[in-house]
């Protein structure tokens, strides 16, 4: 399996997952956007105990977006992960997996967000996302999102339903 970021003292495991969400009538991903510093995020957290992985990542996703009316999922890929938890200010190991979700529309519930998660609802480019990761990897912390965000985009793409981004 692909192991991304730094190993680091002190790290917390949790594993759970991500998805990279499309919205193929504005042909945009929607991400997460940090209110204090602009950060843009997968929706993403850690799977509870019995819990299927794609079934607690699609409940992040709707708990942290809002977005709830998916047309498709398909899991993408797995990693192990090392990185620097921002909005829990811990170092985190996780065996993380990727969705795609492919919307049928943008319709939104209330979100449910908890209270460190200071983030709102944004649709970006691949490439957006991207840049605004690279200028902040400096410590790795944003490899295995890349990664994923890379081969999420290119699945995109092959099914038909991203009709504007380049192959990545």
């Amino acid at each position: 399996m692909l192991e991304f970021g730094i190993k680091r003292e002190n790290e917390e495991r949790r594993d759970g997952g991500c998805a990279v969400v499309f919205d193929p009538v504005s042909q945009k991903y929607g991400v997460g956007k940090h209110i204090e510093d602009g950060l843009l995020r997968l929706f993403s957290g850690g799977v509870d105990d019995g819990e299927d992985v794609q079934e607690g990542i699609l409940r992040e996703v709707i708990e942290e977006s809002g977005l709830y009316n998916f047309l498709y999922v398909e899991k993408i890929s797995e990693a192990i992960c090392h990185f620097y938890a921002i909005l829990k200010n811990l170092n985190r190991l996780a065996h993380a997996t990727c969705f795609l979700i492919i919307l049928k529309n943008i319709n939104l519930k209330p979100t449910k967000l908890e209270e460190h998660e200071k983030f709102e609802l944004v649709w970006a480019t691949p490439n957006e996302i991207l840049s605004n990761w690279e200028i902040r990897n400096k410590d790795k912390d944003y490899d295995h999102w890349i990664y994923f965000l890379k081969k999420a985009v290119n699945r995109a793409i092959e099914l038909g339903y991203d009709k504007t981004s380049l192959k990545m």
